[in-house]
């Protein structure tokens, strides 16, 4: 109890600048509005006498990987009702694509007040957390409500199981709240237990992201993107970069250019307010730059093609020849992003040496030849390889599609658990 007090009151003090950073209005980030509240528990309720599922993705990223969760549900159990939480709202942004499919909340923030209203409102009859977004206080709430909480696509990093490790105590809360955690891994099941997660509690289902579905109108999308972009010309995409990689990735794409000055590089920064100023930043080393959203022509002279749109990513992906995946230029800043998107789609993937975050499928992709792991200074030297080598590019895409393929059924395992 005396643990949960320190932490709720360091979390007040911390509140203030959390929040500053959540509502600052950035360019090309969608706006929370009056909707605000909710993050305090003021929560329109919910009608209906069933009552719902609760599933909670924190931003992006999580929003992406849950909805096939999401649908498979609904194909199950047409009449179960789902509320979806985000923190984010690029987050809220994903979710609201899928229509009357759920209906959205903003997660209240960590407080038990804040999370007892909500209960209130939405009365769920399940929780179920996409990947590990695991709060003490909201844990606790929902718990003594006798709310069962489930971890879905759980994955834990070495790196976040020495940090949770520092404050064991706190973790010590929150782990007997947890009804199921269902694992990406056995590393990442072994990590938890660790932690003091009890064995029973753990199980390994695989990444529901191994169940990608790549629908005909992606497909269709993709192509006609490469058309408008240059059917022969050699196309390479840089995807989810964060500060600090646009820079290096330019500096590769330059030595590309010298010896194939037809070369395009399709940019796609993970984050929306960081459109402009990559743009900006694309301009001022002198690249020839079109933005997506502008909707100009892309000419033969067009260098870069900036995506600066969200939710787009596999039409991106699907117009490229290759692929270098960001956030894994960083140290231990960012540790990587998903490899399995375009590795679905047949497209070559580089990624650098920091993955932490997705060690054991890159991992397990390299060793399938499915993927090339590149140190910063080869990452030009890759890209050239494949792009100017079509037996190269089938045998690592062949490659990963396999292992993809191998690697299916989380979704049906992960649907059986939670529905049971």
């Amino acid at each position: 109890m005396l643990v949960r007090l320190v932490y709720t009151l360091i979390l007040a003090l911390a509140a203030p600048l959390l929040l500053l950073g959540l509502y600052r209005s950035k360019a090309n980030k969608p706006k929370f509005g009056a909707r605000w509240k909710e993050h305090f528990g003021i929560t329109p309720k919910l009608d209906g006498q069933t009552r719902p599922l609760w599933i909670h993705a924190v931003s992006v990223g999580e929003s992406i990987a849950a909805i096939p969760l999401i649908k498979a549900i609904k194909v199950q159990t047409p009449e179960q009702r789902i509320v979806v939480t985000t923190t984010t709202s690029t987050g809220a942004e994903q979710i609201e694509k899928l229509g009357d499919l759920v209906e959205h909340r903003y997660m209240p923030i960590d407080f038990a007040f804040a999370v007892r209203s909500f209960l209130k409102a939405v009365n769920p009859a399940k929780m179920l957390i996409i990947e590990t977004e695991l709060w003490p206080n909201t844990l606790a709430t929902v718990h003594k409500a006798s709310i069962p909480i489930i971890v879905v696509n759980a994955r834990l990093s070495e790196k976040s199981q020495q940090n949770y490790a520092k404050v064991q105590p706190l973790f010590n809360l929150i782990h007997p709240c947890l009804s199921k955690v269902l694992c990406q891994s056995q590393a990442d099941a072994d990590r938890f237990a660790k932690l003091g997660v009890a064995t029973e509690k753990l199980c390994v289902t695989g990444s529901i992201k191994f169940d990608i579905h790549i629908s005909d109108e992606i497909k269709r999308k993709g192509a006609e993107l490469r058309a408008q972009l240059g059917q022969d010309r050699p196309i390479w995409i840089a995807a989810s970069t964060h500060k600090g990689e646009d820079e290096q990735v330019l500096a590769a794409h330059r030595q590309v250019l010298e010896s194939h000055s037809n070369a395009l590089l399709i940019l796609v920064p993970r984050h929306p307010e960081r459109f402009d100023s990559v743009f900006e930043l694309c301009q001022a080393q002198g690249f020839e730059t079109v933005r997506r959203t502008q909707q100009q022509d892309v000419t033969d002279s067009t260098q870069v093609y900036l995506g600066d749109t969200m939710g787009e990513m596999l039409v991106l992906l699907g117009a490229a020849d290759v692929c270098f995946m960001g956030g894994s230029l960083l140290g231990d800043k960012v540790g990587g992003h998903n490899v399995l998107e375009p590795a679905a789609l047949g497209v070559p993937v580089i990624i650098g040496p920091s993955f932490f975050n997705f060690k054991e499928i890159t991992v397990e992709l390299q060793q399938a030849n499915g993927i090339i792991v590149s140190e910063l200074p080869n990452i030009a030297q890759h890209v050239e390889s494949l792009l100017f080598s079509h037996a190269m590019r089938k045998t690592i895409a062949g490659s990963a599609i396999a292992f993809v393929k191998r690697s299916k059924g989380s979704l049906s395992t992960t649907l059986q658990i939670i529905t049971d």
